[in-house]
């Protein structure tokens, strides 16, 4: 395998949200937001990630409607989202080198469908793909798969486990040699190198096998991000990618020692995962300049939609009969992210904020840290963080698309070269190559006795 990981070097993944990662983006004159069912809108940002030697792509999503309170505060969302697999598909065809993740639901896909389309991404790409494991977090999503409440935390990461043994079992379910095409024989493939899935579980039954080989990566690279205790514990035993954010280095460097050592707990590498956090670069000339774009971007947040976009890091809570210059109140028991409600709340704490503060806050960085500067102190700033051991690399939420992803990458990139912390070329091809992680054995590898002959071809009796 072709290690595309130098000691001491970082990984980055580019991560367009709508018309950029902060919540007004779509507002700003930069910014293109009629083009988010435009297939250029999407080529132009892989592009500009495969220029700067970006490890991957990462298309976040949802399959509903997200929790803001009234019309209003839904209209000033760029809400358009596309199916991820399928635009990642199609931008497989204009990169060469560039990973792709497609943002995938457990909660509402099912495992033998969702392994089929990645590993078709994995085909189609040579090797490229990578699947960001969520469980959703919002109520319309479960209206829109006909169920009357989502799934209660725990359900769901039992759930969510469950359905990632299940699909790595389908990828599993061809050997690599498994397709002979012997035009002399007329065997097309080695039945005894097609095996059965065969699994009964507590939420999944699924018979296999794959109706294609192997992915070329084994199995598309798994990316999680998931930060409460479930999440965690999931993450440390099958994630190879975990993408979180943090307020200050010194909780994402406490954040990074506790899952790793989880990981080595379960038995695992530490590198075996690499922990990404978000940032939302703003470079501008100079800092004064950076800091007004940021200052400008924050004052087009509408404070109804703030507020609102608060609410929903707390499974929807209303904050509207709450005085905005007040402190945050006591928020109750609910479904949404542990992880994230624990950021906001000890962050808010800790700065002072008032509630519409905290709320335009979270607005604007959606789930990323704002570094408004120039291109060196946004450099020096990713350098702190890397060097301190709080990362393993970050994933670059643009908050205006394209324009401060190719700021980003020209401006930025150049320097993190320049001090030999991140890639000056690509020497692998596939997503597993360029984050230095290993093509994981076949759980039939060895062991013939696991064979179960698929039941369609089996003779039945008359």
């Amino acid at each position: 395998m072709a290690d595309d990981v130098a000691a001491g070097q970082m990984s980055l993944f580019a991560m367009p949200m709508g018309s950029g990662a902060h919540a007004a983006g779509w507002r700003h004159p930069l910014a293109a937001p009629s083009r988010l069912t435009d297939i250029g809108h999407y080529r132009a940002i892989a592009e500009i990630a495969e220029r700067g030697l970006f490890d991957a792509l990462f298309l976040a999503d949802a399959q509903g409607f997200r929790p803001v309170a009234g019309r209003e505060a839904y209209a000033a969302v760029d809400a358009v989202r596309m199916d991820p697999v399928t635009v990642l598909g199609a931008l497989s065809m204009v990169t060469d080198r560039l990973g792709l993740i497609a943002t995938l639901s457990t909660s509402f896909n099912e495992p033998y469908s969702a392994a089929r389309r990645l590993a078709t991404l994995d085909h189609v790409s040579g090797g490229r793909a990578g699947w960001n494991v969520v469980t959703s977090t919002t109520e319309n999503e479960a209206h829109n798969f006909g169920r009357d409440a989502h799934y209660g935390h725990a359900e769901r990461y039992a759930r969510a486990e469950e359905f990632v043994e299940v699909a790595r079992a389908v990828w599993d379910s061809w050997d690599g040699d498994g397709v002979t095409a012997d035009k002399a024989s007329g065997r097309y493939f080695d039945p005894d190198k097609v095996h059965a899935v065969a699994h009964a579980g507590a939420h999944f039954r699924v018979a296999g096998p794959a109706t294609m080989p192997r992915p070329p990566q084994g199995h598309p690279v798994i990316v999680q991000a998931g930060a409460s205790e479930a999440g965690l514990a999931m993450a440390a035993r099958m994630a190879e990618a975990v993408f979180t954010s943090h307020p200050s280095l010194e909780s994402a460097v406490a954040f990074y020692g506790l899952l790793k050592g989880q990981v080595e707990a379960m038995g695992r590498p530490r590198d075996a995962l690499k922990i990404l956090t978000a940032v939302q670069p703003i470079v501008a000339e100079t800092t004064a300049e950076a800091v007004a774009i940021a200052d400008e971007l924050e004052a087009l947040i509408p404070t109804e939609l703030a507020l609102s976009l608060l609410g929903m890091q707390f499974g929807g809570f209303d904050f509207a009969g709450f005085d905005p210059d007040g402190p945050l109140p006591a928020i109750p028991p609910n479904n949404a992210s542990k992880g994230s409600q624990t950021r906001i709340i000890e962050h808010a704490a800790r700065e002072g904020m008032s509630l519409v503060q905290i709320a335009r806050h979270v607005a604007g960085g959606r789930t990323s840290k704002t570094l408004a500067g120039t291109a060196e102190e946004v450099a020096d700033e990713l350098a702190r963080w890397f060097r301190a051991g709080a990362a393993d690399g970050f994933v670059i939420a643009a908050p205006i698309l394209p324009d401060m992803l190719a700021q980003f990458v020209d401006g930025v990139v150049p320097i993190l070269q320049a001090r030999g912390l991140f890639r000056d070329r690509y020497r692998g091809r596939t997503l597993r190559e360029h984050l230095g992680l290993a093509v994981p054995a076949s759980r039939h590898d060895g062991h013939p006795e696991r064979h179960v002959e698929p039941e369609i071809w089996q003779r039945k009796k008359p």
